[in-house]
């Protein structure tokens, strides 16, 4: 289109009609023979169709839209980075590694313009952020193709090209190269080519003559340069080419034509030639002389009579070397030729050498050629050269053409008819510009290219299949081919005749008419034309063809005129003159019509008036007049038709239009009437013509006649669309007459739309009123596309007209102003036909789909020619008719119509209905897409999110809406549809997926289209329908998020249950629009190879394993079937796999970059949406601002590509900014953890953009903490909570090689996060990450100190790095945890330590650690644990004032668990987040715990313990008063206590357990290289069980290398001195340390609690003692025996919450030998004092102390050499060692010998009182005993006598 004509229809600038001059079949012009230019306006049918012919082509540009389209936006590669890839550093790296300028991919999608913009991504003006940049919609519908969405709709129409003439798309050309013999060419020889069906014996085409001369007689200016084009139509092997040559006829006597043909080579002598030569100068009479018949196409079975020889045909593959290897019949795609005539390519021609060329002796007829009986002429010895080439002409499209500018044929002005009318055409208002620049100048060849057409070098071969053909005439030809036959006379003759046409018979001197057509090209028209001469023979036998143009009307005088001549082919004196023989006359007008052969007889002479039947008897005939001359007549014309009932309309019209008959016009009517019953090919081939007759007599006949005209045209319209079926809803033929022919004829008569729709109105209105109209009625509907098209048609071009000259330049025509009467006749109509469609529907007839949508295109077409507001009456008319939610048929029309009428050019430009409304098409479409979303038909829904998809797009993507100002007005059209999702939600959630996203995606790019104020208004009319619009958000976020396979980190909610409709397309996404689909599964059936790469290239094998076989196509629909039936599913998986790598890479390059876009499209809204609420303009709950936090969350929770991390900070960092306080408030809680989880779980990732932006984050976070809380106690219990949530998902751990464990990347990355987070440096990534380099400082209002405190945010760091390595080692134990359970118990208990801040965190941990402890059966640090968990709640209670505990309470549960003392009570409250804390922190929990404790204290039998916990639930059970529950607890009291007096009253001392020291050495122990543990053990755990018990644990983890040792003793190891490569155990039994004992003290120890008090059994100091000498002996006496007591302190006290704890003090005493033996005298008086002290527990019961009394006396008392008491006397009291004592020494020991004697005696008085019979003998011995020790002692000690 020229450039005035962008935007099409009548607002177009300029015309929408354009006039496009004919086109003339093969280039020439038939000039309109001066034969026709007789005066026509007598003839008016005539006229008309002349006109048919002549006149251009008017063609309405705007009638099937047309749209310009921006180009396709270029997508970049999205990034989507999980946990352990860095593509970014990749991409990076390889982008380095290739000096190549990047390229983004380039999306080919086919272009709808040349001159385009590219889609604009520019940001709106009054957002000022980075992130608008693409809009979602055309990664959604990427393939967008406007002409393809269009051709979809039911009932589209398609436009048809332009009718040049009928084309099969093969024609050939034929040029005759050379001719040469053995003998030598010397005569010049001529010839015919035709084509010629063998089969059917039937000549297809006209002749083509050609000259041969002989090199000698060749004049300069005659070439053989002459081509004959022919058409073919389909490829058959029966259709050839016959050539026929002829030359001068013999001499008598002369050299005869057998010459040619003999075996023997011939020399013709020089004087042989001369004769010939000569000869043929005077001789103008030719006589037949060879022939040959070349097949086209190759068969393959044997070739008909005198084929034998023939070489292989011209046009099959099988060619000899000269010619190139490419057959006609190949398809059309291979054709190397454009389709213009002057252009000749090697690439397919060939050359054809014809070597069999069968000689004739004499004439014969066309016929008789391939008749079985006659004899097989001598071959001659020549070969004829041909060059056969072919042009592939497609229907090329005159626009095309024309505006390229490359005419392929002269426009002649077909002669200025007489009545002007052709003149007028100029100022007719329908010229567009470039149309008349066309026809200016015949001699400008365009393009410099000089077509061989206009040389007139080429001979259009008229095709004798055009008067076959069922198809309309589309050019004028009206001649008359002549074939005399046979003539046979009585004697032998030389015969030939000549042929004229005459215009009557009355003198016979008068010239006749020049109406012959030339044999040569260059001469005129001939008067008359012979034949060949039939040489001496009584039967003469003609194949000649004469061609005669016919006058316009025949008159009964037109005749042709035969003469019959003789000639004598001897040389006498002259030349030889021809002598007439006879006549014969043949008039036209009664034999024109005739098919078959004519015969006639032969006059001898002419007298005047010789056709005049009065004058037969007069005249003189040969052969007693018998018919002997034979001739055949070709009728080829578009004027005359051979039908006779044509004729008689023709005729009638005449006489009506002329007004020469009576007015009623009866015969007229009945002319009409029998138009019924023409046949149909003679129908179509002048439909043209009596299509415009039978409309100008419905636009002025009386209305008889035009009813009359109209049921004749709706019956001719039927036939039509009935007979010349194509299959298409609209008929080729008819389309082209409305299209292309029909111009209301010109301006010489009112136009027809008034008349016809007076016509069919009225009919309509009958129907209505229920008057039987007939069968004519449903044609009427059936062809009411036709008539509603004409009428537009006409309309528009009245339009054109009133407006072509008073129309200033670049204006807009004005719409039509239709007459009233006209407009309501029209509504009336309309309204019939829409009760119609409204029945018919209701029956499901295909017919009422079709008229609905015929009804939309003339509505469509309305818009462009009348007042808008018009058409609206329609369709409102219609809407009322289909109102609210009707039958789904019905629903389905209306959606078409309203799909058809919305995709009008100027569809968002139309007013309303009102003048203060906005566009009234657009609200309908809205109000009714959002009716049939709520249907129940998923068909519908889903075409109704298509429509809206389609509209937007076309929107989007139109070249005339890019300002930013247009796209806002068209969001505005579109916006009362996001109101009505919003009032209605459920309509929208009842969506299928696919749904959803149609509507979602529309939804976003109308958002993006709007400016600020028009959102902020969308946002200010309820809380509840804010909130809706962002649950729409939170919908696009989950519709169009991105999943890649393998980003399964923390994405769960990514697989969601696919839809439960299974489309019918194969789907290739999910995520992108259905169209996609479609284009895929076309692009892969096309098998789309990019260019550039090799036939063989290595982009795409097609051999896919599982879905295709190599030998076969790769098909879509066979990998759909194979995949269906190898059960791979018709997954969109398996069908990605199955796509081409190029299509697979665009396909996710489009979703990636979908889901980019529409996340960065809702963080922008989210962005405004935060400054709005800022101002408090808008309306929303801005206690929580759920619509942000929703938002957000969505975002984290999804994988996000890295250009949304990067616009991501900076949005949070301004929402913060804006709303810190709420969003830090308690409500938020469950926001802020969302929020911490997602940074921290960024903060693991491998990319280092993601993870800095996780670390800036964070510390955004802890700004705004400091800011509202002026600390960060509470992100620290919040970020502890989501570090634990994390760990449970992110893998810390990794295997080595060697099957052991080891940190994994992950979680180094988080520890570096987590450390740069308090690094005082990372203030430098700021800028980085798009924020301001103050971001982090904190400043209170109006005061300028920065609250900021990088030591806080360090002791953060540190908590939250102890709570990862805490989790990370209890992972690292993994498989060993079960035998190491000691290394498992302390990873439970660091895991509780580390989550101390957060109450619930920490309970869980303290649990999983009471289990393990029960496995274990250490049921006291079970117990510990239970405590500790009621400890945690208690504090909190009594933190929170609201319990029956006091601080009290709390302590004494702190002396039976110390831990509980640790003060967390001040953060119990800041760990209030949502989900936990102190919400789970109940009495009546604390209690259960305490039950807990106390079950497992008593089984581990510390039953003091349990007596300070039941004193702790009674004060609970007091207040509330439950008295059941007290009594149980009173009477488990007395329980617990009757078991410690028990335990007291045992003779055997109660321990609860027994305690080793254990130390380790070596490497391999890791941590616990050189620390020395205390484990408490069960009480019968002796020493060699535990040495077992450990050996067994470590040397699991020994490995090859390394073997595990035990030292024996328990001296101090020096770690230096032990061998490397070996790992030392060194096992100690030890003693636990009584609170108040005095460890200075030299007694030994023996422990036993039983001291008469109930005691906490709460120990952190160990003993053990270690005997020595010091002389070097291993071993000595009592006087050499020194004594180390080494006491251990322990981290905290046993029973602990683990069985080992570390020892963190050791001190040592030493005690010298007499010390040691002090100190086990005292010691044993310390024994017997404690039994005699013991208070009497009850009377009765003496058994007990009398046994322990036994036992002590025995060993006390008993006498035994060497041991005790004695032998301390001799070691120190005698002799030698008694000088070495210090007189102090010595007097302690001797104090201490007295004392015991005493005690001893005291004892055995106590035994006798309490002992009976049975014991008397034993008492005896005691006494006995004591006397003689006493006397022993008395030796050493002289005082002890007087002493006892």
């Amino acid at each position: 289109m020229d450039d005035s004509a962008t935007a099409s229809g009548a607002a177009g600038k300029g015309q929408r009609f354009r006039r496009v001059p004919r086109q003339y079949r093969g280039g020439r012009n038939l000039e309109l023979d001066p034969l026709l230019n007789e005066n026509l306006e007598q003839w008016p049918h005539l006229n008309e169709l002349v006109q048919c012919y002549k006149a251009d082509v008017v063609k309405d540009d705007g009638k099937y839209g047309h749209y310009e389209s921006v180009a396709p936006p270029s997508f970049q590669n999205q990034i989507f980075e999980g946990p352990d890839t860095d593509m970014e550093t990749e991409l990076q790296l390889c982008n380095a590694r290739q000096p190549k300028p990047e390229e983004s991919i380039e999306d080919d999608m086919p272009s709808t313009s040349s001159g385009r913009q590219t889609y604009g991504a520019e940001p709106f003006a009054s957002s000022s952020k980075k992130h608008c940049t693409l809009s979602p919609l055309p990664a959604y519908e990427p393939a967008f193709d406007w002409d393809n969405e269009r051709s979809l709709i039911f009932g589209q129409r398609v436009p048809e090209s332009l009718p040049v003439t009928h084309s099969s798309g093969l024609k050939i050309t034929v040029k005759v190269l050379s001719l040469s013999f053995q003998a030598g060419l010397v005569e010049p020889f001529s010839g015919t080519i035709c084509l010629y069906n063998r089969d059917r014996r039937e000549k297809l085409s006209e002749d083509f003559y050609f000259h041969i001369l002989p090199k000698e007689m060749q004049d300069g200016h005659i070439s053989l340069d002459r081509r004959g084009i022919f058409s073919l139509d389909a490829p058959s092997p029966s259709i050839c080419l016959l050539i026929q040559l002829e030359k001068s006829a013999t001499e008598e006597g002369g050299v005869t034509p057998s010459v040619y043909s003999r075996k023997e080579p011939v020399h013709l002598t020089e004087k042989e030639k001369q004769k010939l030569q000569v000869w043929s100068r005077i001789m103008p009479y030719r006589e037949p002389f060879a022939w040959a018949m070349i097949p086209l196409f190759e068969n393959n079975h044997a070739a008909g009579a005198g084929d034998a020889v023939s070489p292989s045909s011209p046009l099959a593959p099988s060619m000899s070397a000269s010619s190139s290897q490419d057959s006609i019949v190949e398809p059309v795609s291979k054709l190397t030729l454009d389709g213009k005539l002057n252009h000749y390519s090697n690439g397919s021609s060939v050359i054809v050498e014809i070597s069999n060329l069968n000689k004739v002796k004499e004439s014969y007829i066309e016929d008789s050629l391939q008749d079985p009986k006659r004899k097989v002429h001598k071959p001659v010895k020549g070969l004829l050269k041909l060059e056969v080439e072919k042009l592939h002409n497609d229907r090329n499209d005159v626009d095309n053409m024309s505006e390229g500018g490359i005419m392929t044929n002269e426009l002649h002005d077909a002669g200025e008819l007489s009545n002007g009318r052709h003149s007028r055409n100029n100022v007719d208002g329908i010229h567009s510009s470039h149309c008349s620049g066309a026809t200016v100048k015949k001699e400008t060849h365009q393009n410099g290219q000089s077509s061989n057409a206009e040389n007139g070098n080429n001979f259009q071969a008229f095709d004798f299949r055009v008067m076959a053909r069922s198809e309309p005439f589309s050019q004028l030809f009206h001649c008359l081919y002549v074939y005399p036959l046979t003539l046979s006379l009585s004697r032998k003759r030389n015969l030939f005749v000549r042929v004229e046409l005459r215009k009557d018979d009355s003198d016979i001197r008068k010239p006749p008419i020049e109406a012959v057509h030339p044999r040569d090209q260059d001469t005129t028209m001939q008067k008359c034309a012979h034949t060949q001469i039939s040489v001496g023979t009584r039967m003469s036998c003609y194949h000649d063809e004469v061609k005669i143009s016919l006058p316009a009307l025949l008159t009964p005088q037109h005749h042709l005129l035969f003469t019959f001549f003789h000639v004598d082919l001897q040389m006498k004196l002259e030349a030889p003159k021809p002598v007439v023989v006879g006549y014969a006359a043949l008039p036209l007008s009664t034999h024109i019509q005739l098919l078959s052969d004519v015969s006639l007889p032969i006059l001898r002479e002419l007298v005047p008036h010789y056709l005049q039947e009065s004058g037969k008897e007069r005249m003189d005939y040969l052969e007693e007049g018998k018919t002997v001359f034979r001739l055949r007549l070709r009728l080829c014309s578009s004027l005359f038709p051979v039908n006779e009932r044509i004729r008689d309309f023709f005729v009638e019209y005449d006489r009506h239009t002329l007004h020469t008959s009576p007015p009623w016009g009866s015969e007229l009517l009945e002319a009409i009437n029998s138009l019924k019953n023409v046949e149909s090919t003679a129908l179509l081939q002048f439909l043209q013509p009596i299509l415009n007759m039978l409309l100008h007599l419905i636009g002025d006949g009386g209305e008889t006649l035009q009813v009359a005209a109209f049921r004749a045209m709706v019956n001719i319209l039927t036939r039509v669309q009935q007979e010349s079926s194509d299959g298409a809803e609209r008929n080729r033929f008819l389309v082209n007459y409305v299209d292309f022919a029909f111009d209301d004829f010109g301006d010489w008569q009112t136009p027809v739309y008034p008349g016809l729709s007076t016509v069919w109105g009225s009919l309509a209105r009958s129907k209505a009123k229920g008057y039987r109209v007939g069968p004519v009625y449903d044609d009427v509907l059936a062809m009411a596309w036709f008539f509603l098209e004409l009428i537009v048609k006409s309309m528009g071009l009245e339009q054109s007209r009133l407006f072509y000259h008073n129309l200033p330049l670049g204006e807009d025509v004005p719409p039509l102003q239709l007459k009233e009467g006209v407009f309501r006749c029209i509504m009336q109509l309309f309204d019939c036909l829409l009760t119609e469609v409204h029945e018919r529907c209701k029956k499901g007839l295909n017919l009422a789909k079709r008229l609905n949508s015929t009804l939309a295109f003339f509505c469509y077409d309305l818009l462009s020619i009348i007042e808008p507001r018009q058409v609206f009456e329609l369709v409102s008319l219609y809407m009322d008719k289909f109102a609210g939610v009707c039958q789904s048929v019905l629903h389905d029309c209306k959606l078409t119509f309203l799909q058809i009428i919305c995709d009008h050019d100027l569809f968002v430009e139309m007013p309303g209905r009102d003048p203060s409304d906005r566009n009234y098409l657009s609200s309908v479409l809205i109000q009714e897409i959002f009716l049939t979303l709520d249907h129940d038909d998923l068909s519908q829904r889903a075409k109704a999110a298509r429509i809206l998809v389609v509209l937007i797009c076309k929107h989007e993507f139109d070249a005339r809406y890019q300002k930013n100002e247009d796209r806002l007005y068209i969001a505005q059209l579109y916006f009362p549809l996001i109101g009505q999702i919003l009032d209605e939600m459920p309509v929208f959630y009842n969506l299928n997926a696919i749904e959803k996203r149609e509507v979602l995606v529309v939804i976003l790019q109308i958002i993006r289209n709007f400016n600020d104020a028009t959102l902020i208004k969308a946002w200010q009319q309820s809380i509840a329908r804010t909130r809706l619009f962002f649950k729409l958000l939170e919908e696009c976020i989950t519709h169009f998020e991105h999943n890649r396979t393998g980003d399964s980190l923390l994405l769960g909610s990514s697989s969601r249950s696919p839809d439960a409709e299974r489309p019918a397309s194969p789907k290739y996404s999910d995520r992108l629009s259905p169209s996609v689909n479609a284009y895929l599964s076309e692009a892969s059936r096309h098998e789309i190879r990019p260019q550039g790469t090799p036939e063989n290239g290595y982009m795409w094998n097609r051999i896919s394993p599982q879905l295709s076989s190599p030998n076969q196509p790769y098909s879509l629909r066979e990998a759909l079937a194979q995949a269906q039936s190898s059960r791979i599913g018709s997954t969109a998986r398996a069908l990605r796999e199955s796509l081409h790598p190029m299509l697979r890479q665009k396909l996710e390059l489009w979703e990636e970059n979908l889901s980019t876009t529409v996340s960065l499209e809702v963080l922008g809204i989210v962005d405004k949406f935060s400054v709005a609420a800022a101002s408090r303009s808008i309306s929303t709950d801005y206690a929580k601002l759920d619509c942000i936090t929703s938002i957000l969350m969505g975002l984290l929770s999804r994988s996000q590509p890295l250009t949304f991390w990067k616009a991501f900070l900076p949005v949070v960092y301004n929402i913060f900014s804006l709303h810190g306080a709420t969003l830090m408030a308690r409500e938020n809680d469950r926001f802020l953890k969302q929020i911490a989880f997602h940074l921290l779980r960024l903060a693991v990732f491998r990319n280092d953009s993601v993870r800095k932006r996780a670390v800036v984050g964070l510390q955004i976070l802890v700004r705004n903490s400091f800011n509202y809380f002026k600390s960060t106690t509470r992100l620290r219990v919040m970020l502890t909570i989501t570090l634990s949530e994390l760990l449970s998902d992110v893998q810390v751990t990794q295997m080595k090689s060697d099957g052991s464990l080891e940190e994994s990347g992950e979680a180094r990355r988080l520890r570096k996060s987590l450390e740069e987070m308090a690094d005082v440096r990372s203030k430098d990534q700021l800028n980085d990450c798009g924020l301001p380099v103050t971001a982090l400082e904190v400043a209170a209002e109006g005061s300028t100190d920065n609250n900021w405190s990088w030591v806080e945010v360090k002791h953060l760091s540190k908590c939250l790095v102890q709570a990862l390595d805490a989790g990370l080692e209890h992972a690292l134990l993994g498989s060993a945890m079960t035998v190491d359970r000691c290394a498992a118990a302390e990873g439970f208990y660091k895991l509780a330590l580390a989550y101390a801040p957060v109450p619930d965190l920490h309970i869980m941990w303290l649990l999983h650690l009471c289990d393990a402890h029960q496995e274990m059966q250490s049921w006291a640090e079970a117990a510990q644990c239970a405590v500790a968990v009621a400890g945690v709640i208690m504090q909190a209670l009594v933190g929170r004032n609201d319990a029956v505990w006091s601080k009290d309470h709390v302590a004494s549960l702190c002396r039976i668990c110390p831990i509980v003392g640790t003060d967390i009570g001040a953060e119990v409250a800041a760990a209030e987040v949502e989900g936990y804390g102190a919400s789970k922190l109940t009495v009546d929990s604390a209690v259960k715990y305490l039950q807990l404790a106390n079950k497992l204290f008593a089984q581990a039998e510390l039953y003091h313990f349990c007596a300070s916990i039941q004193e702790l639930i009674i004060p609970v059970y007091k207040s509330r008063r439950s008295y059941g529950q007290l009594a149980k607890c009173h009477t488990s009291l007395t329980s617990i206590y009757e078991s410690i007096l028990e335990q007291e009253a045992s003779p055997i001392p109660f321990s609860d357990a027994t305690y080793y020291r254990v130390g380790f050495y070596g490497e391999l122990f890791g941590k616990l290289n050189k620390k020395e543990y205390v484990f408490r053990e069960p009480r019968d755990v002796r020493l060699g069980d535990i040495m077992e018990k450990l050996s067994h644990t470590y040397e699991v983890k020994m490995d090859g290398g390394h073997t595990l040792h035990i030292i024996p003793d328990s001296r101090q190891v020096n770690a230096e001195e032990l061998q490397p490569g070996i790992c030392y155990l060194q096992i100690t039994a030890v003693d636990p340390v009584m609170e108040d004992e005095d460890l200075e003290s030299r007694r030994e120890r023996i422990f036993s609690l039983s001291t008469g008090t109930v005691r906490a059994r709460v120990f952190d100091r160990f003993l053990f003692d270690t005997p020595f000498t010091k002389n070097g002996k291993t071993q000595g006496g009592l006087e050499d025996q020194w004594k180390r007591r080494t006491v251990l302190q322990t981290e905290g006290s046993f029973p602990a919450l683990v069985n080992r704890l570390i020892v963190i003090k050791s001190e040592s005493l030493e005690f010298s030998p007499v010390e040691n033996a002090i100190g086990m005298i005292e010691t044993r008086t310390g024994a017997l004092r404690n039994e005699l002290e013991e208070p009497q527990s009850s009377e009765g019961d003496q058994l007990p102390r009398l046994q322990s009394l036994q036992r002590i006396l025995q060993g006390s008392v008993a006498v035994q050499v060497n041991s005790g008491v004695l032998s301390v006397c001799t070691a120190f009291l005698s002799g030698e060692p008694a000088t070495r004592l210090r007189s102090q020494e010595l007097q302690q020991l001797i104090a201490a010998l007295l004392e015991f004697m005493a005690v001893c005696k005291r004892a055995i008085r106590v035994h006798f009182r309490l002992i009976g019979e049975e014991d008397q003998e034993f008492h005896t011995q005691l006494v006995n005993g004591f006397q003689s020790l006493t006397a022993e002692l008395s030796h050493y000690i002289p005082a002890i006598l007087s002493e006892l």
